[in-house]
C-alpha cells in the first residue's frame, strides 16, 4: 500500500511550475510516467508528501526536428520515440534503446524526462543521449537554463535539478555526414530486463580519420557517463584493430561497476570491453 500523500494534477506547464515553486515551503515530487517512482512509493522506498502529476501537461510532449537540432519534450513516451521515423534517422541509438526498453505497457507510459530524472545508472535512454551530446532544459517559474546532459548527474541519484524545476526538453545537434550512432544493451533476458551493461557509441570518420568519438556507458558506475579517455584515444587518429582494442580496454578501465543480483563487477568489466570493441568495429565497417 502507498503511504498517504497529496496529489496535484496540473493542466498546463505554467500551473505545474507554480505548484513546484512552493517547494521550499512544501516540497513536491514530479510524477511523469511513474514507472519508477510509483514502484518506489508502493515499496515505501520513496515517501513524498506531495506529488505533482504531469500526464495532463501537453507542453511537455512532442518531437520537433529542424535543420540543426532535434528536440524532444520531456513528457514524450518511449513508445513515441520508437515509432518516430525522425528519431530513427537522427538518433538511431535512441531508437535501439527504446526497442529494448522494458515491455510494451511500460514503454507506453515511461517518459524521456522521467528516465533521466530517476538518476539510475542503468537508465536505458541516457547512454544514447550522452552519445548524441544531448542537452536538457530545466525550467522554473523564474526562467529556464540549459545544461549538458554530460554535466547533469553529480552522483548516484543526484543531479543539478532544483526542487522548483522540471526537465522540460531534451535536444541534440543533428548527426554529421559519415557518422554512426548505435547502442547495445546486455540484460539477463531479451526483453523487459534491467540493464546489466549498456554501451552507446557515436563515431564520425572523414578521410579515414576519426573526427569525433562518443562512448557512453551504463550500469558500470554510480551514474551513466562518457569514457572520455577512450574517446580521446580515437579522435584525430586513423582507426585500426590495435587502436580499437586499446580504446575498448580504456573504456573498461574507466568503469567502476559493482556486484549485484544481475551480474558481478568482473563480468560487467568484461562486457564493457567486449561491447565497446564490437561497436567500434561495426561502426568502422559501416563507414568504410
Amino acid at each position: 500500500m502507498f503511504a498517504n500523500f497529496e496529489l496535484d494534477i496540473p493542466q498546463s506547464l505554467d500551473e505545474a511550475l507554480s505548484l513546484l515553486s512552493t517547494a521550499a515551503a512544501s516540497p513536491s515530487t514530479p510524477l511523469a510516467g511513474g514507472t519508477n517512482l510509483s514502484v518506489d512509493m508502493r515499496s515505501r522506498r520513496e515517501r513524498p508528501a506531495r506529488v505533482v502529476g504531469l500526464n495532463k501537461v501537453q507542453e511537455l510532449r512532442g518531437i520537433v526536428c529542424d535543420d540543426d537540432r532535434i528536440t524532444i519534450g520531456a513528457g514524450t513516451t518511449v513508445s513515441e520515440l520508437l515509432n518516430s521515423p525522425e528519431i530513427a534517422e537522427s538518433g538511431p541509438a535512441l531508437t535501439e534503446a527504446a526497442r529494448v526498453f522494458a515491455g510494451l505497457m511500460v514503454r507506453n507510459t515511461a517518459t524521456v524526462g522521467g528516465n533521466i530524472a530517476c538518476g539510475s545508472p542503468a537508465a536505458d535512454l541516457v547512454p544514447p543521449l550522452l552519445s548524441l551530446d544531448a542537452e536538457i532544459t530545466l525550467t522554473s517559474k523564474s526562467g529556464s537554463r540549459v545544461v549538458a546532459l554530460a554535466d547533469y548527474f553529480t552522483g548516484y541519484k543526484q543531479d543539478l535539478r532544483r526542487g522548483d524545476e522540471l526537465i522540460t526538453r531534451v535536444s541534440w545537434p543533428r548527426l554529421p555526414a559519415h557518422a554512426v550512432n548505435t547502442f547495445r544493451k546486455l540484460g539477463r533476458r531479451k526483453g523487459d530486463a534491467i540493464t546489466v551493461t549498456g554501451v552507446a557509441l557515436t563515431l564520425v570518420l572523414e578521410g579515414g580519420i576519426c573526427q569525433k568519438a562518443r562512448i557512453a556507458l551504463g550500469a558500470v558506475g554510480p551514474v551513466v557517463f562518457r569514457a572520455r579517455l577512450a574517446e580521446a584515444l580515437l579522435e584525430g587518429q586513423a582507426l585500426n584493430a590495435a587502436l580499437i582494442d586499446k580504446a575498448a580496454r580504456q573504456a573498461m578501465l574507466e568503469s567502476s561497476p559493482i556486484d549485484d543480483v544481475r551480474a558481478s563487477a568482473e563480468y560487467r568489466l568484461h562486457c564493457i570491453e567486449t561491447l565497446t570493441r564490437r561497436l567500434l568495429i561495426q561502426a568502422c565497417s559501416k563507414l568504410d
